[in-house]
């Protein structure tokens, strides 16, 4: 069977690429074309895009770029068009996502979303575009089958396949650029280009507190190595391609708030996450958004696990005093003891499978 997947950001290709693999187990003869990123390309994929050149973060930043992305929006259909998949897989990323599937619907191919759209948290609206142009939505979050059910829409609830990721993970080597004698406290900027110019230099302030431990940056697999050109010294290391590895070993981290933030809860790191936008996105943004939270823990959890430090309460005092109780003692102990009630709560391993199989049930039917 051919298979057409689009996933538009690191942690989409990381899904996407162990989805693949559990469809090659029931599938032998698949085949597959995406727009990803290297981990989709291991698993055999014909990579048609590279998921760099698509991320654009914020509602500024994508009106600027307005050009380019109708221009790989026209090049996506025509490439689905030409190629005629039996299905087509689409990976969270809705602003484009959104505007392929009707136009696959239209060919009369298969459309399955694997990671829904966060529109329980804004643009609530799309739940009927999905309800008309998804065949099947394969959800990740154990409270999205509850929300779907409120517009008499049946999804599937597979589990978080990071669950899965992390818990299979084993470090392949010790870090070399690290010392044994400090507890590592990872900084994690983000994976865009505009997030790691703003969050870094934050992070950076803040390792200067803390002498006697060392920060570490975890490099974006897809940045250019100039966004941390001189950031590298005897107190701060940088790693690039081994977040994993680093998350694994670490006493605390800083995190920029995204898939990132579950990671390092998966991974038993407290952490604080941060995050800072422009102001324009930031004040369209709490106009438009519908949740209490930004870090997926704490949506999960429905309470405040992780302390969320957003736009101007993002200060380097502030993360010096949201970082010093997690080193030790009592509210370092009570995260770790929700993060294990987190990862019960995300429906245990099998993501990856379980997905798969309800792939290829609509496939059958």
């Amino acid at each position: 069977m051919k298979y057409y997947i689009i996933a538009g950001e690191a942690s989409g290709d990381l899904h996407a690429s162990n989805l693949m693999r559990a469809i090659k187990q029931n599938d032998s003869n698949a085949s597959f074309r995406c727009w990803g990123g290297e981990l989709m390309e291991e698993q055999g994929a014909v990579l048609v895009k590279h998921y760099r050149d698509l991320a654009f973060m914020g509602f500024i930043e994508v009106i600027m770029n307005l050009r380019t992305i109708f221009k790989n929006i026209k090049t996506c259909k025509a490439d689905i068009a030409e190629h005629q998949p039996d299905v087509v897989i689409l990976v969270d990323y809705p602003g484009f996502n959104l505007r392929i599937a009707p136009f696959v619907k239209s060919l009369g191919i298969k459309v399955v979303y694997y990671i829904s759209p966060q529109i329980w948290a804004w643009k609530q609206s799309r739940v009927h575009t999905i309800k008309k142009v998804v065949d099947r939505m394969l959800v990740i979050l154990p409270f999205e089958k509850d929300f779907y059910k409120k517009f008499d829409m049946d999804v599937s609830f597979v589990g978080h396949p990071l669950v899965d990721a992390t818990e299979a993970y084993e470090i392949s080597e010790h870090l070399p650029t690290l010392a044994f004698d400090r507890p590592v406290i990872a900084l994690l900027p983000g994976s865009r280009r505009q997030e790691i110019k703003v969050m870094l230099p934050y992070m950076i302030a803040v390792s200067k507190q803390f002498t006697d431990y060392q920060f570490v940056i975890a490099a974006a697999p897809n940045a250019e190595d100039g966004l941390y050109a001189g950031m590298e010294g005897s107190d701060l290391k940088l790693v690039k391609n081994r977040t994993y590895d680093l998350l694994s070993m670490a006493h605390a981290a800083l995190v920029t708030s995204g898939t990132a933030t579950l990671e390092t809860a998966l991974f038993k790191v407290p952490q604080v996450v941060c995050y800072k936008g422009s102001a324009i996105s930031y004040y369209i943004a709490r106009m438009l958004v519908k949740i209490k939270y930004i870090s997926l823990v704490n949506l999960i959890m429905d309470k405040e696990v992780v302390t969320e430090l957003i736009q101007d309460k993002l200060t380097v005092k502030n993360i010096v005093a949201e970082l010093a109780p997690l080193l030790e003692g009592k509210k370092r102990q009570d995260m770790l003891g929700i993060y294990d009630e987190l990862q019960t709560k995300l429906g245990g391993g099998g993501a990856s499978q379980k997905a798969a199989q309800e792939i290829q049930k609509m496939m059958e039917a």
